[in-house]
């Protein structure tokens, strides 16, 4: 079946149900060159560390196509179009604003209101200035400062045009992958990184939102935060219990903080050296009261009990997407309900979800078949979240263009649009197509 539906009955086809697309400034943009260097510029230039050698200063040229790829947007028919600001693109050394990219935004902005599409902006998605980087980067308290500083002045600028603010993009990526782990920018790995970088990042999020509520107090104002549910391999206490731990590790780190103003247990339990440095008030910035909390999910994690690290990720089962995820959708409305059954949360956006998969473009068309399965079964699994209760206001697809996809370089494919990198081409999808007949049924439905 090569489209997407609801039941008749889905509170998702009422009219005040978002539907939306959503990319990252690094990315999609490319212009490099009329930016500062970001850690990303700076961790591509490394051998090795993308897994086809490429880089972002070109990507998908969308500071150049913009304009043509807002029609593009428009001819979908979505409500919503989810952006990233490029922090080094805003902001100078100085810490003033740089007119030109501002400008380049506000145009961006102006544009979206005419088509009549609501502008949900991420003030950070992972693209730090190299310059901030070189003074610790989040491991430097300061940098917390520096980017409220930053949301406190891009948000002065833009006035009334953004319908909604993230403060930070998933800053599990950030922390972890990046300072933990290591396989992203800007690419340190040690466990007495991880967990002090997350408390920074967070930090950053609690300053931010004070700016946010007084400068735009009439935007949705709020967070995105990504999962991986954490599942046990048997039914034994021991990979249970792993489980559970590694939830708290990588999932609940993130959002307890916010909402409970403390962070898991297992703090007490990690050694000094890989404790955050927490100072007093930290926790009450950090849990300001949010306008809404955006979720990103695309698969889950199974995990068994291992005797010397605790948790031990097994491999996904089938079947999986192109990047190697599992497609397990049930985790997907077990999430949602679980979070809110656990937390007293706002409203709810689906900010991201999609899959990568081998895309081949053919005769000017694309036949993704299997990611329009992966589009109906998450789209009814938050279907079912919502009839059980959980207030989710809106959905985006991940994402809207094919783009660089971090270290796996252009290698990998999410976009329900085709891009074809040498031509900067772009062919929608049929899982585009799809999306944007679900969308333009809902809306001649409700006329």
């Amino acid at each position: 079946m090569n489209k997407l539906t609801l039941a008749p009955t889905s509170k998702m086809n009422s009219p005040d149900f978002i539907f939306g697309v959503a990319t990252a400034a690094f990315q999609i943009e490319g212009a490099a060159n009329t930016r500062l260097p970001n850690i990303w510029d700076t961790f591509c230039s490394i051998k090795g560390n993308i897994s086809d050698g490429s880089n972002g200063d070109i990507a998908c040229d969308h500071v150049n196509l913009w304009q043509q790829d807002l029609a593009l947007i428009a001819s979908l028919g979505v409500d919503a179009y989810r952006l990233s600001i490029a922090w080094p693109r805003v902001m100078t050394k100085e810490g003033t604003l740089n007119q030109a990219g501002v400008d380049f935004y506000i145009r961006l902005l102006d544009l979206l209101k005419t088509y009549n599409i609501k502008a949900f902006v991420t003030l950070y998605h992972w693209d730090l200035p190299q310059y901030l980087e070189d003074q610790g980067g989040w491991l430097n308290r300061n940098t917390a400062y520096e980017f409220a500083h930053y949301a406190d002045l891009i948000s002065q600028a833009f006035g009334e045009r953004v319908y909604a603010y993230a403060t930070l993009n998933e800053p599990f990526c950030s922390a972890y992958l990046g300072y933990e782990a290591g396989i992203h920018a800007p690419g340190l790995k040690g466990k007495q990184y991880g967990k002090k970088a997350a408390h920074h990042l967070l930090l950053g999020h609690g300053l931010a939102m004070l700016a946010l509520q007084k400068n735009s107090p009439k935007s949705q104002n709020g967070i995105v935060l990504n999962f991986t549910p954490a599942y046990p391999a048997s039914d034994s206490k021991a990979d249970i219990n792993a489980a559970r731990y590694a939830d708290d590790y990588f999932n609940q780190w993130y959002i307890k903080p916010i909402f409970d103003g403390c962070y898991p247990d297992l703090i007490n339990t990690l050694p000094k050296e890989q404790q955050p440095d927490i100072l007093p008030g930290d926790m009450t910035i950090i849990s300001q009261k949010l306008d809404y909390i955006g979720v990103n999910y695309y698969t889950r994690a199974v995990y068994q009990a291992d005797a010397t690290h605790i948790f031990k990720e097994l491999p996904p089962q089938a079947p999986k997407t192109d990047i190697g995820w599992q497609i397990y959708p049930q985790a997907f409305s077990q999430l949602l309900t679980h979070l809110h059954q656990t937390y007293p949360l706002p409203p709810m956006y689906i900010t991201e979800n999609g899959a990568a998969m081998a895309d081949k473009l053919e005769h000017g068309h694309v036949h993704d078949q299997n990611r329009i399965d992966y589009y109906q079964s998450h789209l009814d699994a938050v279907n079912d979240a919502i009839d059980i209760g959980v207030d989710i206001r809106g959905y985006f697809a991940w994402s809207l263009m094919d783009n660089f996809e971090w270290a796996e370089g252009y290698s990998k494919r999410f976009g329900i649009v085709y891009v074809d990198y040498q031509t900067q081409q772009r062919t929608i999808k049929a899982s585009g197509l799809a999306y944007r007949n679900l969308i333009l049924q809902r809306n001649q439905d409700k006329k």
